[in-house]
């Protein structure tokens, strides 16, 4: 296996213990992970007996992978290994019963955001 000889711009590594936590509402924690200006990642906690606030409105696409607990999105319910993709416009509004760690990336449409 090689090793990168980009430079810094070309790659960013962080562990997500080192990314600080915000509280979303109580029991939802985000953590906003590097980025570029064709996409961004985030990972979000939520504690059991959760929702997300408000409807959230995608003006890009949205996907999001479900790293442990399960997930309620639109009457179903996603567990881990889940992969879901929302389309530009589309909208959601996730809670969990159990808890959950889900990670997603916003990918930007061309460059912008």
């Amino acid at each position: 296996m090689s090793e990168s000889t980009g430079t810094p711009a070309e790659k960013t590594v962080v562990h997500i213990d080192d990314v600080a936590p915000q509280e979303v509402v109580p029991g939802i924690v985000r953590r906003r992970l590097p980025g570029t200006p064709y996409a961004r990642g985030w990972l979000i906690d939520f504690a059991a007996g959760t929702e997300w606030p408000e409807v959230d409105v995608h003006a890009a696409e949205e996907r999001y992978f479900v790293v442990s607990g399960e997930v309620i999105d639109g009457g179903e319910r996603h567990g881990p290994g889940s992969y879901v993709v929302f389309a530009p416009g589309s909208r959601h509004r996730p809670r969990s019963e159990t808890g959950a760690r889900m990670l997603g990336i916003t990918v930007l449409s061309g460059g912008h955001g």
